[in-house]
């Protein structure tokens, strides 16, 4: 039995996109830092490392195969980092998890914000040389509220307000930026395009509130964050769908925030214009499946109900259950199932083995077959 599908993302069995790297990759990136290999040589590795990659989600029967993020460092700051006017530097300090604190490093303005000519457009274009009847080449990169959240951090604050001493053009320079991406990635042959964001979890975590002034509410800073998502990407071509993914932190499985979506499901939910939503659900951390209610239109939800950060597989008839339990809410034809984020948001990676996230991905699709067929 093969999970029915069509060619429009979200698939009843998807996956969110990194993959954990292969030591060959992180061999070569070492070297490359260390000066001890070229970038042309690192990018053969690349290469190499994300072909075998794209075989490796063929034959897992993925529909919608990425690059693993291999080329990346982090799942948003290399994409911020390859916008004109926006460099790469060090940070204070790390973002703040659970158990730890990231490698410090943000990005940062020098001057007006553009988005022709972003690196990711060739990064796709290797891609989708694999696409064929059976699969599409999809890109993911953070949503356009989280590079506002990146530019207003306290050490970055004062670049962004050098260039940027309104912050209506900030916001208008941010979109456009993206607007100009996303007509450059269409005219690559990308259908798919998925826009990470965790700044809804941000918003819905109690303790993101103890550091902000009073200047903000849950409402005007989801009403600010789903204009300017919108806004960006408003005037898209039709043929291209886009999705969001949501989740609360994941670096080497830890986690970020905590919070349920009821806070912001009016925004979010209702409001923001996307296709599909993928959603973590894997822990209490994301809270019940009753927002769902709130998801307008036909608009598909991904439910995150496997976790990416555990090696060990949930059983098989509890996912089944709470399937069920969300289609109380939805229609269970709008919902489909994948891991809760991506196995590697960052070059760390989450501590599991890959034979580990294989046999992951493998119980995503036996569920979503024995549940849709």
């Amino acid at each position: 039995m093969t999970v029915t599908s069509t060619k429009t993302a979200p698939f009843k069995f998807d996956n969110v996109g990194s993959f954990l790297r292969p030591v060959k990759l992180k061999a070569a990136r070492e070297d490359f830092k260390n000066g001890e290999i070229s970038q042309d040589e690192l990018t053969q590795v690349e290469n190499e490392v994300i072909e075998n990659l794209i075989q490796k989600q063929k034959a897992a029967g993925l529909k919608a195969i990425t690059d693993g993020e291999f080329r990346r460092s982090w799942w948003h700051l290399d994409f911020f980092w390859g916008l004109n006017g926006v460099e790469k530097v060090e940070a204070e300090q790390g973002y703040k998890f659970a158990d730890v604190e990231t490698r410090a490093e943000t990005a940062r303005l020098t001057g007006k914000i553009s988005g022709d000519n972003h690196p990711f457009i060739e990064h796709f274009k290797f891609v989708q040389q694999f696409a064929d009847d059976d699969v599409i080449a999809r890109l993911t990169i953070p949503a356009p509220a989280q590079f506002l959240a990146e530019l207003v951090r306290p050490e970055n604050k004062a670049a962004t307000e050098e260039f940027y001493p309104n912050e209506e053009d900030l916001l208008k320079d941010i979109a456009n930026a993206y607007q100009t991406f996303i007509q450059e990635l269409s005219a690559a042959g990308c259908t798919n395009l998925q826009i990470d964001d965790c700044t809804w979890g941000m918003i819905v975590d109690e303790n993101f509130w103890k550091n902000m002034n009073d200047d903000f509410t849950v409402e005007s800073l989801s009403q600010k964050n789903v204009n300017l998502n919108n806004a960006a990407i408003e005037g898209k071509p039709e043929n291209l769908t886009i999705t969001t993914h949501v989740c609360r932190g994941n670096y080497r499985s830890t986690w970020a925030s905590s919070g349920a979506y009821d806070k912001v499901s009016d925004e979010l939910f209702g409001k923001e214009n996307v296709a599909g939503y993928y959603l973590e659900f894997d822990t209490e951390r994301a809270g019940g499946f009753e927002s769902l209610a709130k998801v307008s239109g036909d608009k598909q939800v991904v439910l995150g109900l496997i976790s990416s950060k555990i090696p060990e597989l949930e059983d098989k008839e509890e996912i089944k259950g709470r399937i069920e339990e969300a289609a109380k809410y939805i229609s269970k034809d709008r919902l489909c199932l994948s891991p809760q984020c991506g196995f590697a948001s960052t070059e760390e990676g989450n501590n599991l083995t890959e034979e580990e996230q294989w046999a992951k991905l493998q119980l995503v699709k036996e569920i979503a077959e024995e549940v849709w067929g």
